[in-house]
């Protein structure tokens, strides 16, 4: 093992070239002494502090994202369960107003059958007012009639019975009568 270790060193790139390591002529020192210039060129220049600050800025905007997602995200979840609660009150609205729609439906139609009962009754006094006020019409003609033929009927037996002298008698006894009721 050591002996593969000792093999690796002696073979390394710097080996490689040929000549003394420090000195112009190698090509592994020029490339060395150009990396340690430019990387001191980076360094004088600040490209280290301008990529952290570059790093710094994309962090912060990300962070700045990240919360403004959060805050979004929690405004809209506020949004949401006002739009539920909005959505839940017009529900019970709307089942509110069909209740009361059907209560006064209800109302309705049982005071419109109240109406037609009263209205029938009404109807059916007025009717059988009618048939009454008719029934008595008729009585009252036919009572009337009745007196006429009465009338009729006694006048022509009373013509046929009566004389001259029966006729003076009975208008005799007639006055008699009327005088003693008047006095």
């Amino acid at each position: 093992m050591k002996k593969l270790i000792v093999l690796l060193m002696t073979a390394s790139p710097a080996m490689a070239a040929s000549g003394p390591f420090v000195s112009l002529g190698n090509t592994n020192f020029v490339v060395l002494i150009a990396f340690v210039a430019f990387v001191s060129l980076l360094v004088y220049l600040g490209v280290p502090g301008m990529i952290t600050k570059m790093l710094d800025d994309r962090a912060a905007g990300i962070k700045s994202d990240l919360e403004q997602a959060k805050a979004l995200r929690e405004e809209a979840r506020a949004v949401l369960s006002s739009y539920e609660k909005k959505q839940k009150d017009v529900q019970e609205q709307s089942e509110r107003i069909v209740a009361q729609a059907k209560e006064e439906a209800q109302l309705a139609a049982r005071q419109a059958k109240e109406e037609l009962k009263l209205s029938i009754a009404r109807r059916l006094k007025a009717a059988e007012e009618q048939i009454a006020s008719a029934e008595a019409a008729a009585l009252r003609a036919v009572r009337q009639q009745a007196v006429t033929l009465a009338v009729q009927a006694a006048g022509d037996v009373l013509s046929r019975q009566m004389t001259a002298q029966g006729t003076s008698a009975s208008i005799d006894a007639a006055i008699t009568q009327v005088e003693a009721k008047f006095h």
